[in-house]
Formats: structure tokens, C-alpha cells, sequence
């Protein structure tokens, strides 16, 4: 009993696949992220929360480079990757997008394009040499939770499927490419409840083999799949912040600061 318990209190503590280190960002001259630091655990999903505006999504787009390729965008502090910041200039920012996908609001396939040739573009546009194109299918479908469905009709366009199957499509697209990380700006905001009840499952599925980080404003969502949650909120004309970060359970069940209690009861936002 005593040796399980030391190795108990012992045990390492999960480590960071992604962190952010006092992370500021502007577009132009207007300051709409301050001093960010959130650190994401491997393995595990972490759901950013807060009102309209506060700048969960473009905080977001800074963790895979997508905010430099916004014109009059900057950004200051670090974002490490396996320890290294991804900023760096000795970093390839398509080597980084590759090994960090992203799936957004509003599903986008290729709608002309077949359901296997979508799977399969992240690694025609990539130019990654991967020869067993059917294994890649079935097994990025499967993970998406979306093979049993289209398994009989590969060659359809994706523009047939429902939007639900569309977002489903996208995630396996993103898979394809072998990411460790993957990013997901309200990936459910369009879909219906069947519809987010299965991303939802394959977001807890994915988890144990990448890790994931979610903008949702759906705190029954964040309850439901995210370890962890960090909180954003911008007020007064301040820039956006993080007011707290922690294990889900205790952001909605015991916040520390009581703008998440409220926030997370629905009393503002």
C-alpha cells in the first residue's frame, strides 16, 4: 500500500505538447490579446471560453501561424512546440502547419472534389510521399468516425454529404497528414445536435492519440469533452486575457475568480 501510494504522489505530471509564454498580439495598432500563458498537456483537450470578441479565435490561429499571414498582425511573446518556439526564424511555418492542423467553424471541402480525394489532398498539396493511399482512407475516416457512412461511396463528391459529415470529412483530411496537434475553432457552431453529438465523441476518441485544443460557446460542449479549460475575457476595452485556466471539473464546478462563475452560469456573454 505504501509503495502504490509513493509511486502515486510521485507520478510525473502529464507533459506540455504546446504552451504559450506571455503571449501578446495586435493587428495594427490595436492590442487584442495581453500576456497569455496557457500550457496545453499531450493528449488531452483544453477548451477556450469567453464572450464574443474577448479573442479566443485569433489567439488560436497564433498557435499554427495562421495569424502572421493576416496583414498589419503581430505578435509577441513564445509558442513552444515540443519545446521550441514556432516562431523561431529557423522554423518552417508549413513544416509547422503540417504537424499542426486545424479545422474551423464552417466545414471546408472540396465540394466537387471526392470523398477520397479529399482525404487525400492535404498530402498531394504537402507533397508527403505516403504510397498506401487506401489504409490512409479507411483509417483517417474511421478516426473521424465517418467511414461506416461513406464507406460504399468514395468517389461521391463531398458537396453530397450533410454538413455534419462535411465537418467529419475536414477532421479526417486533417488527420491524413499524421498531425500531433490538432485545432478546432467551433467546430459544432453550424452543425445540429445528431450532427455535434458525433464530433464530440470523435474529439474524445482522437484525445488519446493527439492532442486537441477547442473555441467553443457551448459550455455544455466544454463540460462534456475538454480536460481542461482556459477562460478569455476582454472588458472595458482592455485587450483579451486569460482569467483563469485549470481541470474542468473546476472551472464550472469551484472557478477561482468569480467573473468565471459567472460567465460560466450564464450570467453575462
Amino acid at each position: 500500500m505504501l509503495e502504490a501510494e509513493l509511486n502515486a504522489t510521485s507520478a510525473e505530471p502529464a507533459r506540455a505538447e504546446m504552451e504559450a509564454r506571455d503571449v501578446s498580439v495586435w493587428f495594427g495598432k490595436r492590442k487584442v490579446l495581453e500576456g497569455v500563458n496557457i500550457t496545453f498537456p499531450k493528449n488531452t483537450v483544453t477548451a477556450l471560453i469567453g464572450p464574443s470578441g474577448c479573442g479566443k479565435s485569433t489567439f488560436i490561429r497564433t498557435l499554427n501561424r495562421l495569424h502572421e499571414l493576416i496583414p498589419t498582425a503581430a505578435l509577441a511573446g513564445e509558442i513552444l512546440y515540443e519545446g521550441k518556439d514556432i516562431y523561431d526564424p529557423e522554423v518552417d511555418p508549413v513544416h509547422i502547419r503540417l504537424a499542426i492542423g486545424m479545422v474551423f467553424q464552417k466545414p471546408n471541402p472540396f465540394p466537387s472534389m471526392t470523398i477520397r480525394g479529399n482525404v487525400l489532398s492535404g498530402l498531394k498539396l504537402s507533397g508527403m510521399k505516403r504510397s498506401n493511399h487506401d489504409d490512409i482512407v479507411e483509417q483517417t475516416l474511421t478516426s473521424a468516425g465517418l467511414w461506416s457512412e461513406v464507406k460504399d461511396r468514395l468517389g461521391s463528391a463531398a458537396g453530397d454529404l450533410s454538413g455534419g459529415q462535411q465537418q467529419r470529412l475536414v477532421i479526417a483530411r486533417a488527420l491524413a497528414v499524421n498531425p500531433s496537434l490538432l485545432l478546432m475553432d467551433e467546430p459544432c457552431s453550424a452543425l445540429d445536435a445528431g450532427s455535434t453529438l458525433k464530433i464530440e465523441e470523435t474529439i474524445r476518441e482522437l484525445s488519446k492519440n493527439i492532442t486537441i485544443i477547442i473555441v467553443t460557446h457551448n459550455m455544455q460542449q466544454a463540460a462534456r469533452v475538454a480536460d481542461s479549460t482556459a477562460f478569455f475575457l476582454a472588458a472595458d476595452g482592455n485587450p483579451g486575457h486569460v482569467v483563469e485556466q485549470g481541470p474542468t471539473t473546476e472551472i464550472f464546478g469551484n472557478p477561482r475568480d468569480p467573473r468565471t462563475l459567472d460567465y460560466v452560469n450564464g450570467r453575462f456573454g
